[in-house]
C-alpha cells in the first residue's frame, strides 16, 4: 500500500512592504557609508603603502621588545587589574537596583524613564571625561581611575541589566506573588534566580573591557600600566613601548582564560 505524501508547501514569501522597509533601511546604510566617505578622509589610504618605510623604522624597535623593567611592568599591571576589579563591583552594585529600576516589567513608567536617562548619561560620558572630574575632586592616583570605570560601567550594565529582567518568564514571580510576597521578595525569589547567571556573563565580560580601559586612564595620572605606556611612547621608547604592550596582552589573556572558567561554572 502506497502511502500518500502531504504536498510540500511552497516557501514563505515576503510582502512588498517587507521587501521596501529592508531596501530602505539597507539603501540608507549604503548612502551613509558613501556620505562618509570624505569626512573620514579614506582618500588617505594610499598613505599605508608610501609611507611603509616610516612604519617598518617604527616596527622595527617593537620586534626587539626591552624587558629591562619587567618587574615594573608587572607591578603596574596588576595595579590597573584591581583598578578594574574594584571599578567593576563599584558598577555592579550601582546597575543592580538602577537595572531593576529601569525595566519596563518592574517599574512604572514614571520611574523607569528617568532611571533610563540617567543610565544613558553614565554611558555617554567617556571615561577620559569622567576621570578627569575625579581627578579635579580626589587628585591624581588609581582611585581616580576605579571611580571613572566604576560610573561608566555602571550605565553600561545598568542598561544590560535591565534588558536581561525584561525578558524574564513571569510565572515564577507570579507564584511568588500568589504566596503573598512583597515587591522586594518577588524580585528577590522571582527574578534574580532567573537573571543571575546573565547579570554575572555580562559583569564578567566587562571586567575584561575594563581591564583594557584601565590603561587609557593613565594618560591623564590614574596610574597602573597606562601612565608607563604613555610614558615611553611621549619618550619614543619604543622597544620599552613594546614590552608593556606584550605585558598587557599577556594579562588581558590570562583574564579572557579566568573568565570563561568562572562563566562554566556559574552558569
Amino acid at each position: 500500500m502506497v502511502s500518500e505524501t502531504a504536498p510540500v508547501p511552497p516557501p514563505p514569501v515576503r510582502t512588498l512592504s517587507d521587501r521596501l522597509i529592508d531596501l530602505l533601511v539597507w539603501g540608507g546604510v549604503v548612502l551613509l557609508l558613501l556620505i562618509s566617505v570624505g569626512p573620514v578622509e579614506l582618500r588617505r589610504l594610499p598613505l599605508l603603502f608610501s609611507n611603509s618605510a616610516n612604519m617598518q623604522t617604527f616596527g622595527h624597535s617593537f620586534l626587539h621588545p626591552d624587558f629591562g623593567d619587567w618587574k615594573i611592568y608587572v607591578a603596574s599591571m596588576w595595579l590597573t587589574i584591581q583598578m578594574a576589579l574594584w571599578g567593576t563591583l563599584l558598577a555592579v552594585l550601582l546597575a543592580v537596583p538602577l537595572g531593576l529600576a529601569a525595566a519596563r516589567n518592574v517599574s512604572p513608567p514614571w520611574i523607569q524613564q528617568p532611571v533610563r536617562r540617567v543610565l544613558d548619561l553614565l554611558r555617554a560620558v567617556p571615561d577620559l571625561v569622567m576621570g578627569t572630574m575625579f581627578l579635579v575632586a580626589v587628585g591624581l592616583g588609581p582611585f581616580t581611575g576605579v571611580l571613572a570605570l566604576a560610573i561608566n560601567t555602571g550605565g553600561v550594565l545598568g542598561k544590560l541589566f535591565s534588558e536581561a529582567v525584561e525578558t524574564i518568564d513571569p510565572r515564577p514571580v507570579e507564584g511568588v506573588r500568589a504566596t503573598g510576597a512583597t515587591g522586594l521578595q518577588q524580585i528577590a525569589w522571582g527574578v534574580i534566580p532567573q537573571v543571575a547567571p546573565l547579570w554575572t556573563s555580562y559583569a564578567l565580560y566587562r571586567f575584561e573591557s575594563n581591564a583594557r580601559s584601565a590603561t587609557v586612564l593613565g594618560l591623564i595620572g590614574a596610574g597602573g600600566i597606562g601612565q608607563l605606556l604613555f610614558d615611553s611612547l611621549n619618550a619614543f621608547k619604543y622597544s620599552a613601548t613594546a614590552a608593556i604592550v606584550i605585558v598587557i596582552i599577556v594579562a588581558v589573556s590570562l583574564i579572557d582564560l579566568l573568565s570563561q572558567a568562572m562563566r562554566s561554572r556559574l552558569i
